[in-house]
């Protein structure tokens, strides 16, 4: 189907998965609420940030040393580092978190943004670092199925964001020119890159954190998605 031009010329809205449709602070959020789980109670957040700024460290210097692994792994390895970290040595909940994340859910307002762009006649779309069995985990635990016109994984080009051959899959997919696509991450590195590659891009910023000193800056600046039809 032809999809419909927004005024602004974006024919098609491409979102980060993890931290942007999906929140990835739940798995230990979760783990938290479970009985039992008094140490973790009173770490989870940080465990969670750390969870995640080394799964981001991970596949950042996996992409420069071309030593290339699925998303799933450095996962695994960022929630390793964590742990130790914070003095959880448990092979139970470290089963028990890996497994959370594949149930990551949608932030509140997902469902009906995207139900909102599709009525819009807009292509709708993630493009991920994820491997694509943890995305379609992901995908279906948060019902999202029909809102989504492709999913596209970083595994199909074997290197992570923000290297331009990820960003060069959407074009692939949807035959687009850069400028037709709104480009949505809650990372500013990545919300940046985009910008560079081309995209116009929405940071969702919902830390409230500075601007990434990249080369590139993303037009927009949100405090949560809510407001992304109003981009176009």
């Amino acid at each position: 189907m032809t999809p419909t031009t927004a005024p602004t010329g974006i024919t098609t809205c491409v979102f980060d998965a993890y931290g942007t449709l999906f929140d990835v602070s739940a798995a230990a959020r979760r783990a938290a609420e479970a009985p039992g789980q008094d140490r973790l109670a009173q770490v989870w957040p940080a465990l969670s940030a750390d969870w995640r700024r080394k799964q981001l460290e991970y596949s950042w210097l996996r992409a420069v040393t071309g030593d290339h692994c699925s998303f799933w792994q450095v996962t695994q390895d960022g929630l390793d580092w964590a742990m130790e970290r914070h003095g959880l040595r448990d092979t139970d909940l470290r089963e028990t978190l890996l497994g959370l994340y594949w149930e990551l859910s949608a932030y509140p307002e997902v469902p009906k943004l995207l139900a909102t762009l599709k009525a819009q006649g807009l292509h709708c779309a993630i493009l991920s670092n994820g491997s694509p069995d943890m995305l379609d985990g992901a995908v279906s635990s948060a019902g999202l199925e029909s809102y989504l016109d492709a999913v596209l994984s970083v595994e199909d080009v074997g290197v992570f964001k923000p290297a331009r051959v990820v960003y060069d899959l959407v074009g692939q997919r949807f035959g687009t020119e850069p400028g037709a696509v709104l480009f949505v991450s809650s990372n500013g590195w990545d919300a940046g890159s985009a910008a560079a590659y081309g995209f116009t891009t929405a940071w969702v910023n919902r830390a409230g954190e500075p601007m990434d000193r990249l080369p590139g800056r993303p037009q927009h600046v949100l405090s949560d998605l809510t407001t992304i039809p109003e981009l176009l």
